[in-house]
């Protein structure tokens, strides 16, 4: 029988590789979207695209109770994997009250839509819920592991850690299957522009092609533990894949610094990245967290997942793909200049 799987915030970079992934094996993938003014799919056009289009696209929103219900009643997945969310950590601060509710509400609406579809059909729904290095905050102890006391410095960290408790109390109040992976920082070409490794890659790109002249950021020594987003929805699947639901830790167990990976990005483009980057302390947190490096022991025992892409392979892919989209920028930039020369 061929499983089918929802996955909430399909459109986004993890979305992207968790519904490639789950069709390789052969899975049926509905995917949550929100509906906007914009179609806001680049990362799975190529999957809804084409004459026979594998993934199915339903509108949706995490504030949206009764719709969750009606969706999943609709599709009768086997599996929901949560990854909506505001996800921005800087942005938490700005809108806080709408993090927490699409977030942590969000998230307790689409637990109580499965547990009301799940009593009714009697049909078990295994539920996979992201949660974030980020409840560490001002960590305790270093590495963090699935033990380690959570601390959270942001109303996005707030958020995941309310989301992360609900789940493990529908877990053990309900009989509900559902694990939570704390993933570490994970990025990829597919990383939006506002995070920080991507900020930098895209930029030392457009530099490199002269295309921008100075790259603006905030606290150049928070060190994270950065690791392949394609890598890390692995583990969300293996987790559900699991007789007995639990919590695990996804890490490389490395330590980088936001400078070093300043460093590495432009010493690929043969440049000096202090002749080009700037602080700006507009983009400091109202209350930093300096040090994120997790154990991901338990996954590696338990789940038999380990990452498979070095730092310096990430770095590598994200400049390949970022030098590739600034070139086509300048090829167009100086069509459009050629364009106005002739027209004079």
């Amino acid at each position: 029988m061929q499983r089918r799987a929802l996955v909430t915030g399909v459109t986004g970079q993890d979305g992207s590789y968790l519904a490639e992934l789950l069709l390789s094996k052969g899975y049926e993938v509905h995917g949550l979207r929100r509906r906007s003014s914009t179609f806001g799919t680049q990362r799975i056009e190529h999957l809804i695209f084409g004459d026979k289009p594998q993934l199915h696209l339903h509108y949706g929103d995490l504030s949206d109770g009764n719709g969750l219900v009606r969706l999943i009643r609709e599709i009768r997945p086997q599996e929901v994997y949560n990854l909506a969310a505001q996800s921005h950590v800087r942005v938490s601060f700005d809108q806080p009250a709408y993090t927490a509710d699409v977030t942590a509400v969000g998230t307790l609406r689409l637990l109580e839509a499965i547990r009301d579809v799940q009593d009714d059909t009697g049909e078990q729904i295994r539920f996979y819920q992201a949660s974030s290095s980020e409840m560490y905050g001002k960590v305790v102890e270093t590495p963090q592991k699935e033990s380690t006391p959570f601390y959270p410095r942001s109303p996005y960290g707030v958020a995941k850690l309310y989301a992360h408790w609900i789940t493990v109390n529908y877990r053990e109040s309900y009989g509900l299957h559902a694990s939570c992976g704390i993933l570490f920082n994970h990025e990829s070409p597919r990383r939006g522009e506002t995070f920080v490794t991507r900020k930098i890659t895209r930029a030392a790109t457009r530099i490199k092609l002269g295309l921008q002249e100075k790259l603006y950021l905030g606290n150049l020594d928070a060190q994270r533990d950065w690791g392949f987003a394609g890598d890390y929805v692995e583990g969300m699947w293996r987790m559900l894949q699991q007789d007995k639901p639990d919590d695990y830790v996804v890490a490389t167990n490395e330590l980088y610094s936001v400078r070093e990976f300043c460093e590495k990005t432009f010493s690929r483009l043969g440049l000096d990245y202090q002749d080009f980057v700037a602080v700006d302390p507009r983009y400091y947190r109202p209350a930093e967290v300096d040090l994120l490096l997790g154990d991901s022991t338990k996954a590696r025992k338990r789940l038999g997942w380990k990452p498979q892409t070095s730092f310096d392979q990430l770095v590598d892919m994200m400049v390949e793909s970022d030098l590739e989209l600034a070139s086509q920028e300048k090829a167009i930039a100086e069509r459009g200049a050629s364009y106005v020369r002739r027209a004079a």
